[in-house]
């Protein structure tokens, strides 16, 4: 996904980066992320014709929000345009660019992550991961979402949601390089999913309220990961 982030404020551009980033590795998402300061130089870089998504400051000094964004809708009328504004007058006048939605200075993380997932499914993105389970009967899809973690015993994998769980022939290790990144490796037999982790430490994590043990070979890098998910 190819997200420009245009505000004059460095500040909040490196904060809004920062939480669109970690959205995007947490849901799976590839994304490639451009900061411009003013909307001379977002217009002059040539680059917006092929952006899916534009955080743009409306009350930029120079070529303000509201021209850069009518230039915007003359080179590409396809980008998803979310307003960035301190001041809620401002927003009305997005209609006129077909601004798809708006943030209020200043604002808080969750307020970024709930505008940014309306966008993804806008832009057709955000659309729920499955792993494919082979089975004589057929292949079945398993929504990954809802999968709390993996756990292996020799040949077989069970994966457990909190309605239930699915068992099925397969390896840990082949998986781990399938999954998307927030599947982590806490023991040699485990893999959890980030969003249901808790609380990690000594060897133990909890994980959906669940404990599960923390090998010393994968430790290192479940507390990396976790520590990177919470700093985010």
């Amino acid at each position: 996904m190819r997200i420009n982030i245009c505000d004059d404020d460095k500040r909040f551009r490196i904060t809004l980066k920062k939480v669109v980033e970690r959205e995007c590795e947490l849901l799976g998402i590839e994304c490639e992320i451009r900061e411009y300061g003013s909307g001379e130089e977002l217009l002059s870089g040539g680059l917006t014709a092929d952006a899916d998504l534009l955080f743009l400051d409306i009350e930029m000094g120079g070529l303000n929000g509201m021209e850069t964004a009518k230039e915007l809708r003359r080179q590409q009328k396809g980008t998803v345009l979310i307003f960035v504004t301190a001041y809620p007058d401002f927003v009305f006048q997005g209609y006129e660019v077909h601004a798809f939605h708006y943030i209020l200075k200043p604002c808080e993380d969750e307020k970024i992550k709930r505008v940014f997932h309306m966008a993804l499914k806008e832009t057709g993105q955000l659309k729920e991961q499955y792993y494919l389970i082979e089975q004589k009967s057929g292949v079945m899809k398993l929504a990954l979402s809802k999968v709390l973690y993996f756990k292996s015993d020799r040949k077989k994998i069970k994966a457990y949601m909190k309605d239930g769980s699915e068992e099925f022939y397969g390896s840990l290790s082949e998986m781990e390089g399938i999954l998307p990144s927030y599947f982590v490796r806490s023991h040699n037999r485990y893999l959890v999913n980030l969003n249901f982790v808790t609380k990690v430490e000594g060897r133990f994590c909890i994980c959906g309220e669940e404990e599960l043990p923390v090998s010393r070979g994968s430790r290192q890098g479940l507390l990396v990961a976790f520590a990177r998910m919470m700093l985010r």
